[in-house]
């Protein structure tokens, strides 16, 4: 294989790297993992072309957006990289999220029927929240299964979680994951700063651990079941595109919470 088909396959798999790091934002999980992204195309001046398909015609308007702004962040921090162009397919207000991500508008003024009365940050903030506390108990759960007893686990410093070993693959997986969300949120940055700290940065006292983890539970629980209904109807949508009939699946994906079938006027 000569030159430019090794420079071409090497910057393809730089893409597929950095969408790999792009997650939905209410399932806290890859969108490559989950399947949305169908393929990249990379020209010979740095132009990236990414489809993807969402589970319905109907997901979330916000989160659509979401995503396409995320992936079009990621890939373009790739030095080599023009243009990064996602494009979504198959979706009610496809066409004015591919044009404004495309030409760097805000959600507001993209999609200002369905803009939610704040801003996508206040939209970011919400689901990281969700995404550091469902990470956070897995973390929690796993030193409990290794002999912690509470008390070492609330006062567990930084330095003391980078040298526990995991055996469990998803938990070793969910580590870095955790660390990384609790530097960038600012809970923690010293060696000598705890581990686990609630999301506005108080201590996890001893005596409330239990109740914490019955709250931290839940948001679990909802995030598990929205992405099996996730995966379930994009395993529909997928059953009717290798049929040749790539039909609507008939109802919205889970937790959708901004009237997007309503407000689609479609039937």
């Amino acid at each position: 294989m000569n030159a430019p088909f090794l420079k071409h396959d090497r910057r393809t798999s730089e893409v597929w790297q950095r969408l790999a790091l792009v997650t939905d934002p209410e399932l806290d999980e890859s969108v490559t993992d989950l399947g949305f992204v169908e393929h990249v195309t990379v020209d010979d001046d740095g132009d990236v072309d990414i489809v993807f398909r969402l589970p319905t015609y109907w997901c979330s308007a916000n989160f659509a957006f979401l995503m396409a702004d995320d992936m079009c962040r990621a890939v373009s921090s790739l030095s080599w990289v023009r243009e990064a162009r996602p494009q979504l397919r198959d979706h009610m207000v496809a066409e004015q999220i591919n044009l404004g991500v495309r030409e760097g508008r805000s959600f507001a003024d993209a999609l200002k029927e369905f803009a939610p009365g704040g801003s996508l940050d206040e939209l970011r903030d919400k689901f990281r929240r969700k995404a550091f506390e469902r990470r956070q108990e897995v973390m929690i759960l796993a030193l409990r299964g290794l002999g912690y007893e509470d008390p070492e686990i609330c006062r567990m410093s930084l330095r003391s979680f980078d040298e526990v070993e995991f055996a469990s693959p998803d938990v070793a997986r969910q580590k870095p994951r955790y660390r990384e969300l609790l530097i960038e949120a600012g809970l923690a940055c010293l060696p000598e700063d705890r581990t686990f700290v609630t999301y506005e940065g108080a201590p996890i006292k001893r005596h409330e651990l239990a109740s914490y983890l019955q709250r931290l539970r839940g948001v679990r629980i909802n995030m598990e079941f929205n992405s099996s209904l996730c995966r379930g109807l994009l395993a529909v949508r997928d059953r009717g595109l290798s049929d040749g009939n790539p039909g609507r699946t008939p109802s919205p994906c889970g937790g959708c919470g901004s009237r997007c079938a309503a407000s689609s006027g479609s039937p």
